[in-house]
């Protein structure tokens, strides 16, 4: 897909604040720092339209990207940032659950793991959260590039078995090779 005029358009903390247009959404959820915001500015072939930053923890609210006005990218708080307080943690996790159990656009979710750490605890909540909403679901192990690219088979392999997936929706992303960007998209194009 050849993206022409993505644009940032809201952050949101509360179902008044999103977008009024009833565009299909593509939700990305993961942990802090496993590249939400480097894989939508992979995907739509720009550097700095989603903020990244070394320090997790960054995103905060609810964040809505207009691709094209075909569809949404949305971006949700990463969890398992230590250092955001208990109140905080309490907040983020009640805005991004009403978003989950409320957002009537919610088209498929994209689940970024770390393709070199074994999932967390955290996780697997996640993952057990996503499967009980009934929605589509994608797994993407992120981070492809930071392994050998003979051994992202295998790592893929291995992210599988901790989740018990048994089906084929997990796939490798990579922000800085790029490689995996045509699959990715034709799984997205499924549901825009």
């Amino acid at each position: 897909m050849i993206v022409k005029n993505p644009k940032f358009e809201i952050s949101a903390v509360n179902k008044s604040q999103y977008p009024k247009r009833d565009l299909p959404e593509i939700v990305l959820v993961g942990k802090s720092n496993v590249g939400k915001s480097s894989f939508i500015n992979t995907m739509i072939n720009r550097k700095n339209l989603a903020r990244t930053s070394n320090v997790p923890g960054k995103t905060r609210q609810i964040n809505f990207y207009n691709i094209d006005d075909k569809f949404y990218f949305v971006d949700l708080p990463g969890y398992g940032y230590s250092k955001m307080s208990k109140k905080e943690q309490i907040i983020s996790g009640k805005y991004i659950e009403e978003y989950l159990e409320k957002g009537k656009n919610i088209s498929l979710i994209i689940f970024l793991v770390d393709i070199r750490h074994k999932p967390t605890e955290d996780d697997k909540l996640m993952y057990d959260y996503i499967l009980k909403s009934n929605l589509p679901f994608v797994v993407l192990t992120n981070k492809a590039d930071k392994i050998a690219i003979t051994k992202v088979d295998s790592e893929v392999d291995k992210i599988k078995k901790e989740f018990r997936i048994s089906f084929s929706k997990i796939l490798p992303f990579s922000s800085e090779r790029k490689i995996y960007i045509d699959n990715v998209w034709k799984e997205i194009e499924k549901y825009i």
